[in-house]
């Protein structure tokens, strides 16, 4: 099943029927047994026989903040080894790697985060910027995974390849992260040969495109949400990126008019445009 927050309200489209939910999102999400009370709620929410409800569909987040996960993929290592040569800080990623702990950073706020078919922005102050495809999860205030989502995780190469200290700033800015297009809640966890994938179009044709199962991922989902939770309450959940295993080639930069879309299986696709933000 799948829930969309759009301008007219929250709606649930489980197969080929469409319900508007009378909840409000965080009313709606943040519980136990998600997949199971929404079974049940469809008996009497209103069904909707129109496509109208896919307009304006706004980012599938209300007061959640979005956090993420670095290197849990060799290929997010392997390229934040290599930016990080010059500032002599390529050696904190290989040993984050294979740390017992894993890499969790505070991504954004709720009102800085962008929806399906909204812009993204790069840094002007940044000579090298990438999009960071991204299986999201929803963790209620429990600490209990409900759902996924498609996550952006927008990031400035060059600031960050500087100096590691410079991680908050190369991550965090207006339009600097998109999650979308739905909240995908399933009766069970999301099968690790999920693909995910990439393809950002330049004036129409496929600059870079790739994919990769999640199973890459060296890392369990459920160990990233219980460190998150290890010191911290979220009281209305919390969205968590999980890691990117796409990576462009260093010779590649996103400019703007660039468009992005990404795909995981069973969830959808996300479609943002680069801008920078005025």
């Amino acid at each position: 099943m799948k829930l969309f927050k759009t301008e007219q309200g929250v709606f649930l489209q489980d197969n080929a029927t469409v319900y508007k939910l009378a909840q409000q999102w965080d009313e709606l999400v943040n519980r136990d047994g998600l997949f199971d009370f929404l079974t049940g709620v469809t008996a009497t929410a209103e069904k909707v026989t129109d496509n109208k409800w896919q307009e304006n569909l706004l980012p599938p987040i209300s007061n959640q903040e979005v956090w993420a996960a670095g290197v849990t993929y060799l290929q997010s290592r392997d390229a934040r080894v290599e930016e990080s040569q010059t500032s002599g800080g390529s050696d904190l990623y290989k040993r984050v790697y294979d740390a017992d702990r894993p890499e969790l950073f505070f991504k954004s706020t709720p009102q800085r985060v962008v929806g399906h078919l909204q812009d993204v922005s790069i840094r002007k102050d940044s000579t090298w910027n990438v999009p960071e495809p991204e299986l999201t999860l929803f963790i209620n205030s429990k600490g209990k995974i409900q759902g996924y989502t498609i996550g952006n995780d927008m990031s400035s190469r060059s600031i960050e390849g500087e100096n590691a200290l410079y991680l908050p700033q190369a991550k965090t800015y207006d339009k600097s992260a998109a999650i979308g297009p739905c909240l995908y809640v399933i009766s069970s966890p999301i099968n690790k040969e999920t693909i995910i994938s990439i393809v950002i179009k330049r004036n129409g044709v496929s600059a870079y495109a790739d994919k990769m199962p999640l199973s890459r991922m060296k890392r369990s989902l459920e160990e990233l949400a219980g460190f998150l939770f290890r010191e911290l309450t979220f009281p209305n959940g919390v969205y968590l990126m999980t890691g990117t295993c796409l990576v462009p080639p260093n010779d590649f930069t996103l400019q703007p008019l660039d468009v992005v879309e990404i795909s995981i299986d069973g969830i959808g696709t996300l479609i943002n445009t680069i801008a920078y933000n005025s």
